[in-house]
């Protein structure tokens, strides 16, 4: 029995769509039931979330092209402006049914867009069915004009036309919500995919010259080593072909048959764990990988790779290294002259304490507070840091880093009247 069912769609239709989007199945009811049929006025916006590889992107593509509707589907990324975004809106709706070009139309204001969004849609005779309009990455819109995203959300009411604005991201609603206040969509998430959810639609993929379960046993092999590690679909899927032809060797040489799970298991177990050290770095090519599995390459084949000698730390992680460094060795009474550029004038004494005769790399580094490690970073990097939770994760970090080296010295932790110092050893640390 079919687990997807609609009266105003063909059953072979949602039979098809069912096999496209296995373990969606739920996700893909409620979207038709949202939708209700062609000519119904569905919701004005939905909102749909999840974590990256969680079939956002795909399901909608995949529900909107199976069922024929009319739909304009869009990657915020690409149209990076409100410009941009909005005019690449008009010409795939333009576009939608036409053999020929149309001429380009400048669409400046979202006050011009609905305007020509309703010339589009008459032209195009949409009035009869439901016109969807699909953002994806749709976390770029905060980076525009404050009303393209509120007016998005009210498209249906300010073109009084039968128009459903669907936005993707990776991010939670909480996050988009103006302070000025918004019409609220209708909010679904998307949850990861589940261990079981995995085998089952890598063990889609088999080869046709190997039977299905000799595939299935080799998928489980490799959920088992990466599942803990990586539970990116489109991560696993990479993996899953990159390696299989290795898996299949001692079928091919007539060593093993395809229930011989232990000897395949011995055969391409040191590959994996040699892929492991590598997942998601995409260090070398795959034509590379699998000339080092064919020459039966051992790990010392791999020096040079960029997850063992060239890790790049965060863009702010840099900066705050260097300014924590500042903060550890220069007395505070430095930063006015150190880092403002219209310091006024400083008087010139002689007096120095005593120990501050001394080296400070030989004293060793001091304690400084946050505030203050703020202070020195807004001052040496060029542009404006705006402080987002990106900047204070990044401080947590380092400042986790600096605490699991002190395991061991407990007369350096001093319960809650302990504060962040970063010494020359530990920055050398870091950058190996």
């Amino acid at each position: 029995m079919p687990n997807l069912e609609h009266p105003a769609y063909p059953a072979a239709a949602l039979l098809r769509l069912e096999s496209l989007v296995p373990c969606r199945e739920s996700q893909v009811s409620m979207l038709m039931s949202i939708f209700g049929e062609r000519q119904h006025f569905s919701f004005p916006s939905i909102f749909i979330y999840g974590h990256t590889s969680s079939g956002k992107t795909y399901v909608m593509q995949t529900l909107l092209n199976t069922l024929q509707l009319p739909h304009v589907f869009v990657n915020c990324v690409e149209y990076f402006t409100s410009r941009l975004l909005l005019e690449e809106i008009l010409i795939r709706l333009q576009n939608c049914s036409e053999t020929e070009q149309t001429s380009h139309v400048p669409c400046d204001t979202f006050n011009d867009f609905v305007r020509l969004f309703k010339q589009a849609v008459a032209r195009q005779e949409l009035q009869d069915q439901t016109l969807y309009i699909v953002l994806d990455r749709a976390e770029q819109l905060r980076e525009m004009e404050a009303n393209i995203l509120p007016a998005f959300l009210r498209l249906q009411e300010l073109t009084d036309r039968n128009v459903t604005v669907v936005l993707l991201s990776e991010i939670v609603w909480e996050l988009f919500r103006p302070n000025i206040g918004c019409f609220e969509p209708l909010v679904l998430y998307f949850p990861d995919y589940s261990i079981g959810h995995l085998q089952k639609i890598l063990s889609q993929n088999h080869p046709p010259e190997y039977s299905a379960d000799f595939y299935a046993a080799y998928i489980n092999i490799l959920l088992g080593v990466f599942y803990m590690a990586c539970r990116d679909l489109k991560e696993l899927q990479h993996l899953a072909v990159l390696n299989f032809s290795k898996y299949c060797e001692p079928v091919v040489r007539g060593e093993a048959n395809e229930r011989d799970t232990r000897k395949l298991w011995k055969n391409i177990e040191p590959h994996l764990k040699r892929a492991m050290q590598t997942v998601y770095l995409r260090e070398i090519s795959s034509s590379q990988w699998e000339h080092l599995q064919r020459d039966d390459g051992e790990p010392l084949q791999l020096k040079g790779l960029s997850a063992h000698t060239h890790v790049e730390l965060p863009y702010y992680s840099k900066f705050l290294l260097i300014a924590a460094y500042l903060a550890s060795y220069n007395p505070v009474r430095t930063d006015k002259r150190f880092f403002l550029k219209h310091h006024g004038k400083i008087r010139k004494t002689n007096f120095m304490k005593k120990h501050e005769k001394t080296s400070n790399h030989l004293l060793g580094p001091k304690p400084f507070p946050l505030d203050r490690l703020l202070a020195i970073l807004y001052s040496i990097v060029d542009n404006r840091v705006v402080p987002t939770a990106n900047v204070f994760s990044q401080i947590t970090s380092l400042v986790t880093l600096q605490l699991l080296s002190m395991v061991g010295h407990n007369d350096q932790l001093d319960g809650p009247r302990y504060k962040c110092t970063v010494s020359l050893d530990f920055i050398r640390a870091i950058a190996r």
